[in-house]
């Protein structure tokens, strides 16, 4: 049996969706629904069970739960924005540590979700090897969070029984729950269709003209295709970036936008929240040495990702 926590989110879905394409159901999903419309990300799929991911811990701790064969951790909080540190850490930590520790006493392979959050404002490089992850100092309680677990595995030496991804800037299908989360591409489809403007954030550093902050955007169908070969490469083993290995700016993503809608379009900028402003990381790019050298993988480009996404936003009136 596979135990896909997240199971109901954005990746969690989308990975759902691929072991489903390859015939795989014996899947359990832990997650918590609430009053979100994350179920939509469920129907059509098939798996054995859904159960609440508190009630799943309780069974973890009380030796109840189902003996896994596969674990895959992708349930976390991933908001930026949000200020509960106490709860950061104990659903994205001591969550992680209790479910990895079940894993791990079952000898079931353990692949869990790690985020470019934690290479903060990426003074110390974007390597994903011990020596650096030991040095970074996120900007974020999310991506604290996710540090604290990366340092968690190596101070127990458990990098050789376990396998972190470090995702970059995921956006595609099943996002549309996520609410301030969501990628600018499905969180401004609708207006940039109906107005042709874009509005991105003005820039507050001198050195970076405002839309040419930059990012390493990442289409999840990719994403999908290079976390199947982890999952079934248990030996694989250690913490990897997930990213297309090339940094493009905002500006860029409007553009692709623009395009893909076959409009001219105009960028506004405007003021980026207070909250955001020391916090916000102005350039990411994955180092994807570690991951190519055990299989290479030729992601899709920005442009082709943003017209394939554009198409699933304009066949989907829900959204």
């Amino acid at each position: 049996m596979i135990v896909l926590t997240g199971g109901a989110g954005f990746i969690g879905s989308g990975f759902l969706w691929k072991l489903n394409q390859l015939g795989i159901k014996d899947i359990l999903i832990v997650d918590n629904l609430a009053a979100t419309e994350k179920w939509r990300n469920l129907a059509g799929k098939r798996f054995i069970d859904y159960i609440h991911k508190d009630k799943f811990l309780a069974l973890v701790e009380s030796n109840k739960a189902p003996k896994p064969k596969k674990v895959v951790h992708l349930g976390a909080c991933s908001s930026t924005t949000l200020q509960d540190a106490e709860y950061f850490m104990s659903n994205n930590y001591e969550y992680s540590k209790k479910i990895a520790l079940w894993a791990i006493r079952h000898k079931a392979d353990f692949l869990y979700a790690s985020s470019a959050a934690t290479y903060g404002s990426g003074e110390y490089g974007y390597q994903d090897d011990p020596a650096t992850t030991l040095k970074l100092k996120p900007l974020n309680m999310y991506g604290y969070s996710k540090q604290l677990f990366d340092l968690w595995v190596y101070q127990h030496k458990l990098e050789n029984k376990v396998t972190g991804i470090k995702f970059f800037n995921v956006f595609g299908p099943n996002e549309y729950h996520k609410g301030e989360m969501m990628s600018l591409v499905c969180k401004r489809f609708k207006a940039v269709k109906e107005t042709g403007v874009m509005k991105l954030f003005k820039s507050y550093r001198q050195d970076v003209p405002d839309g040419e902050q930059k990012r390493d955007f990442v289409y999840i169908k990719d994403v999908v295709e290079m976390m199947y070969y982890l999952f079934t490469n248990p030996a694989k083993t250690g913490i990897f970036n997930m990213g297309t290995g090339q940094a493009r700016s905002w500006n860029d993503l409007a553009q692709a936008l623009f395009s893909a809608l076959g409009i001219q379009g105009k960028i506004e900028y405007i003021d980026m929240p207070e909250i955001l402003q020391e916090k916000y990381q102005y350039f990411t790019q994955a180092n994807m040495a570690k991951l190519q050298k055990l299989k290479k993988y030729q992601c899709q480009s920005l442009e082709s990702s943003v017209k394939d996404y554009a198409q699933y936003l304009k066949n989907n009136s829900y959204l």
